[in-house]
């Protein structure tokens, strides 16, 4: 079992002091969006061997476009240019790609869908769809019913997103996060409320019933993951501001976010193991 830590929130703490840190709390390994800072990326590869981490890389299609055509090209430059992120010694465990958008049509999806295939099989590096709003997997019933039509699909799930989106901890739609349980390799460990993507702290009572809607969901998943001998990989991510609602809080808010990511992991390690 793997715990990743998300360079999200962190990207103006130095490379060493960051990976540092990461080592020093158990962490396995990172999750990184390198689009989402300036950096020499060998720099990084070097100092990940250095502390013996792994390392996922997140995604997403960030500059502008007007039409189908141009995001599907921009989608393509992309994944190649991520993909290119690796050395004879350090190569990432897998992506998570935040892909399209919610209103694409089912034509659109499946086209996005094949080229990722096409990419993961030229790099033989796993390419998963991470659930995510604004994105074409934005709802349960939207997934579903593309899962039943490609039966390889890999997920990351951050059912987070799911429980906002449709304001429920989707009681009436269990036979789509079973399905899509089956289909998840990787967890997003961030509890969300179904009126938000991110509580304030997952630990405070208040938050027991969703907490616990996640816990529903994750241990199945562990559960199937340790019957068919796969890898558990599992990144809490909480995020920083806006996701994090700075409010009263005492600590900085790195801080803050840095702590609850701890608790998550602690919390689960212990459940699991």
């Amino acid at each position: 079992m793997k715990f990743l830590c998300p360079r999200w929130g962190s990207e103006t703490i130095a490379w060493p002091i960051f990976l540092k840190e990461v080592k020093d709390a158990n962490y396995s390994g990172i999750e990184w969006f390198p689009f989402g800072e300036s950096c020499s990326y060998h720099e990084v590869l070097d100092l990940l061997n250095q502390y013996e981490l792994d390392f996922t890389i997140v995604m997403a299609v960030i500059e502008p476009y007007t039409t189908f055509e141009r995001y599907l090209q921009k989608l393509e430059t992309d994944l190649h240019q991520l993909m290119e992120i690796r050395s004879e010694t350090k190569a990432p465990l897998f992506f998570s790609a935040q892909v399209g958008r919610e209103f694409f049509n089912e034509q659109q999806i499946e086209k996005c869908l094949v080229l990722c295939n096409q990419i993961e099989d030229e790099y033989k590096t796993p390419i998963h769809q991470e659930t995510h709003r604004n994105k074409w997997p934005y709802a349960a019933h939207v997934v579903e019913q593309v899962l039943k039509k490609n039966p390889d699909l890999k997920l990351t799930l951050d059912v987070s997103h799911w429980f906002c989106v449709s304001e429920s901890y989707l009681e009436d739609q269990q036979d789509a996060v079973n399905l899509a349980i089956t289909h998840a390799k990787h967890i997003h460990a961030r509890v969300g409320s179904t009126q938000s993507s991110q509580v304030w702290d997952p630990a405070n009572a208040e938050y027991e019933e969703a907490l616990t809607a996640h816990l529903l969901i994750w241990d199945k998943w562990v559960a199937q993951m340790k019957k068919n001998n796969e890898p558990i990989t599992i990144t809490p991510e909480f995020g920083p501001p806006p996701y994090l609602i700075s409010g009263n809080r005492t600590l900085s808010l790195r801080d803050e976010q840095w702590r609850i990511n701890l608790w998550m992991k602690d919390f689960l390690k212990n459940r699991y193991t």
